[in-house]
């Protein structure tokens, strides 16, 4: 069992981890038959851009549909090594789910962080993550890495073609990494999809990819737990950021948290 400072360390000497065999089975089930009941329901089809796919399905925003998905972004094993990478005062960026299909080519290798303007390298504020509800091999779209890119001065150019190696791993597993990693979708060379969850983090000072406080219905983040509705923005990061008039936004779910903003200290 690798323990979670090794998985700290892999992050930051390499610019990812791989967390081996940690979702149970029945709840992948789960994910993957409401991803699929979703896609049906909302008529999802393939997108007519490369970067996304001409051959892939993309559900986007999924914590707005409740359970399974509110129990993925404070799913221990992965938050603890989030948390390690960013900090307690980390939020949900994006939850969405990726389905390569057969047929489907390269996405082009980029940086999560590429469109943020900041000299590089830098300390990560962006942790990103994809859990494997099929096997990920080279033949059906694993993942591609660049190691060690996270540490160069420079994102990657977009569209050249660049050496990368496949991140595979079984069902049940979990790749994190940081969000200056090179990186990007692989070719789908088989007859069987290749199925994920993006569950994507960002620091708590940072805008988050997808808004999350208007994009969840709040009746549905009322019923999140406390730490879910801190991750997805109804919080204060270090007694300061995101506060509405000195007030906790966590009050407009109906909680009575305890905010002491930083100067009245």
């Amino acid at each position: 069992m690798i323990l979670l400072d090794e998985h700290l360390q892999a992050i930051a000497r390499d610019g990812y981890t791989i967390l081996e065999n940690v979702v149970d089975p029945g709840w992948m089930d789960e994910i993957t038959d409401a991803i699929a009941s979703i896609g049906r329901s909302q008529k999802i089809v393939p997108a007519t851009n490369e970067f996304e796919g001409v051959e892939t399905l993309r559900l986007y925003n999924l914590l707005a549909h409740g359970d399974p998905f509110a129990q993925i972004p404070a799913f221990e094993p992965l938050l603890e090594v989030v948390e390690g990478v960013l900090d307690r005062g980390c939020l949900v960026s994006t939850l969405s789910s990726i389905d390569i299909g057969p047929g489907e080519t390269p996405q082009m290798i980029h940086a999560d962080d590429q469109v943020i303007g900041l000299e590089r390298p830098h300390r990560a504020i962006v942790c990103n993550s994809m859990w494997a509800l099929t096997d990920f091999t080279e033949a059906n779209g694993a993942t591609r890495i660049v190691p060690g890119s996270h540490l160069l001065d420079h994102s990657p150019p977009l569209g050249e073609k660049i050496d990368s190696i496949p991140a595979e791993m079984k069902r049940g597993s979990v790749l994190v990494w940081h969000g200056s990693l090179w990186h990007g979708g692989g070719a789908n060379t088989t007859s069987e999809r290749r199925i994920g969850i993006a569950m994507n983090y960002c620091a708590g000072f940072i805008r988050q990819q997808e808004n999350q406080q208007l994009g969840i219905p709040r009746d549905v983040a009322r019923t999140f737990s406390p730490r879910l509705q801190q991750l997805i923005g109804y919080g204060v990061y270090r007694s300061l950021i995101g506060h509405i008039n000195k007030r906790d936004p966590a009050e407009l779910l109906g909680e009575k948290p305890d905010l002491q903003v930083i100067w009245d200290r």
